[in-house]
């Protein structure tokens, strides 16, 4: 007979997980809180134009690229139409500047160094990184948790010639390159490459992987946004036989005599089955619907000190006007305030926006989606959520100001707005669960960058965690790999082999 699988979570994580469960003989359904799937990998729909609350770029689009056999394995591949940019964002200065992220790792190197010429050794060490990054191998393809000696011993062998590489880069963040800058213009813009909110602390390794990506063409952008995709992958589970039930929340897991055996919805109905993997939000799944019971001095330490990413407050317009003079780019143009506003109660001196140009399905012919976000305080908006009409108030004033900032540096843009919309941490926290409105877990830092927290809890059998709460950053590649990974740990327990459709 074939052993049941529950799964909480109808995300790329738990997807995977399902999608692989169906593959090598498991029963599995998932149970998935909204209508939709995909969690924070979504979209959703405004007076004709979709809001796309995701995915900027999905590592592994590319043939013959890292991470590429991951989506092939599903057969996801074959359908997808991507959008590789010139350029990965645009970074203006006060006089007129602006620094170009040419995904193009050559030509970024040479306007790096039409802009700041004294500083050509810093960025010549900069953009040798990023090429030596090209080829780093990242082993994903067996779970860390069933590697044998001998495999570890490859890995450490593949990553032999990086040894150098690893002891310059391993443990440096952007302000480490920046302080070597003596350019004003590139120390102010550099730390703004990838719009965070403590950029400076951010690993610069992850930096280096990610222009060596898009350089490579294998981080692109999906036609039809974050929520079309995470259909494409729900469709693939469903198509293996397997079930999503959907408006099904769970607010238990059952366990008996330290085995979860089961499932317990809001409504009161209960679902056995052999095995329950929970792709939710680990804070939720650890102390609510395990009440705290299967925690150790480590995982407290987790939620108690590790550095959550902020919830974004996120502002959505639709403009009536096809911007096709705007670069396409990947993550948009930063660029600095005439006025500063005041966005979730803290002060705001530049704003970066998306123009969506490159996506024709997410607005009307001839119109564009426009998105600005900026990272926020949780408790801020949950205490003003308390008073809805404040909470009314300050989203209002909020469209306002940044539609007047936008008309500012681009001219004519306020009289075309005929679409507002804005999600703050508690909407997040409603729609996805996430706690504390976090859009992608444990923040990246040098520390957690090579970490892996356990798919298992102290204590407790037949359970396991996936997706961005047990890996540190997110990121689609990892969350789904985390899925696919805990199949193979069931099938090792099992004595079966782990199989893939795509051999």
């Amino acid at each position: 007979m074939k052993k049941s699988i529950s799964i909480i979570g109808a995300g790329v994580a738990g997807l995977f997980a399902g999608c692989h469960g169906q593959i090598n003989g498991y029963n599995t359904q998932i149970f998935e809180m909204h209508n939709l799937p995909g969690g924070v990998c979504t979209s959703w729909k405004r007076k004709g134009y979709t809001i796309d609350g995701c995915a900027h770029w999905v590592t592994g689009t590319r043939p013959g690229t890292r991470f590429y056999r991951l989506w092939e394995e599903l057969d996801l591949v074959k359908d997808w139409s991507m959008v590789d940019h010139k350029e990965y964002a645009r970074i203006e200065g006060s006089d007129d500047e602006v620094f170009i992220v040419y995904s193009e790792i050559d030509r970024l190197e040479q306007h790096m160094k039409e802009l700041a010429p004294e500083d050509k050794d810093v960025i010549d060490e900069f953009i040798k990184a990023i090429h030596k990054s090209k080829d780093f191998p990242i082993p994903w393809e067996k779970a860390p948790e069933l590697l044998t000696p001998i495999d570890r011993l490859k890995i450490i062998s593949s990553m032999f010639p990086y040894a150098s590489f690893f002891r310059k880069w391993g443990n440096k963040t952007i302000k480490d390159v920046v302080q070597r800058f003596t350019n004003p213009f590139l120390k102010q813009t550099f730390p703004l490459i990838f719009n965070l909110q403590n950029p400076l602390d951010f690993p610069i390794l992850a930096v280096l992987m990610t222009l060596s990506w898009v350089d490579q063409k294998t981080a692109g952008y999906p036609i039809g946004g974050s929520l079309e995709f995470s259909k494409a992958i729900a469709q693939r589970y469903l198509d293996l036989g397997g079930k999503i039930n959907y408006k099904s929340k769970i607010s238990k897991i059952l366990v008996e005599n330290d085995k979860a055996v089961g499932v317990k919805l809001t409504d009161g109905s209960e679902y056995r089955s052999d095995i329950i993997i929970s792709a939710a939000n680990g804070h939720t799944t650890i102390f609510d619907m395990l009440e705290g019971k299967y925690v150790n001095k480590r995982i407290q330490d987790y939620y108690d000190k590790f550095t959550l990413y902020r919830p974004l407050v996120y502002v959505s317009l639709g403009v009536a006007h096809s911007f096709e003079e705007i670069p396409q780019t990947v993550t948009g143009i930063d660029f600095p305030l005439d006025e500063s506003i005041i966005i979730g109660g803290q002060e705001q001196k530049r704003m970066s926006v998306q123009f969506y140009n490159f996506d024709p399905t997410l607005a009307p012919a001839g119109k564009t989606f426009v998105r600005v976000m900026y990272a926020s305080d949780y408790e801020y908006w949950k205490t003003l959520k308390q008073n809805p009409e404040r909470y009314k108030t300050e989203k209002k004033q909020i469209v306002e100001d940044v539609i007047a900032s936008l008309d500012k540096r681009f001219p004519g843009l306020a009289a075309k707005v005929e679409m507002s919309d804005v999600a703050t941490a508690t909407t997040w926290e409603r729609y996805t669960s996430n706690w504390k409105g976090s859009f992608q877990g444990w923040q990246e830092t040098t520390k957690t960058l090579r970490m892996r927290l356990k798919k298992t809890l102290p204590g407790l059998k037949n359970f396991y965690m996936v997706g961005q709460w047990v890996e540190p950053g997110g990121s689609l590649p990892k969350v789904a790999i985390s899925g696919r990974n805990v199949i193979q740990i069931i099938c090792h327990k099992d004595k079966k082999e782990f199989v893939t459709l795509t051999p």
